[in-house]
């Protein structure tokens, strides 16, 4: 899995990213060697929004693209919700793809 950690009118830490990289290193297990993760983190300028630490992230696998957006008072649960919603996103995929071969080769059984 390639993944790639940027900042949008952010420098990012390196404790943040080491922090992002692993906590979506998790999906690693999940996904193909071929997939691509990108996560952007953000502060959103308004002062009205309190949950101004964004995470976001598009996973791209064969055949879908899976994203996923975040947003707290801080960067570190952005990230830590964020990587839960992938997760569950890549599972979900997962077993719609497996109930769908099941379907197929009972299909073609008949």
């Amino acid at each position: 899995m390639e993944l790639q950690v940027k900042g949008k009118n952010l420098q990012v830490s390196d404790s943040i990213r080491s922090y992002a990289e692993r906590k979506l290193g998790k999906l690693d297990k999940h996904v193909s060697k071929l997939a691509r993760v990108e996560v952007e983190l953000a502060v959103e300028k308004n002062p009205s929004i309190a949950a101004n630490q964004v995470a976001e992230a598009t996973v791209w696998l064969k055949g879908h693209t899976l994203r996923a957006r975040e947003a707290t008072r801080d960067m570190k649960v952005s990230i830590d919700e964020l990587s839960g919603k992938l997760l569950r996103q890549v599972k979900d995929e997962r077993k719609r793809k497996a109930t769908k071969r099941k379907i197929d080769k009972h299909s073609l059984d008949a």
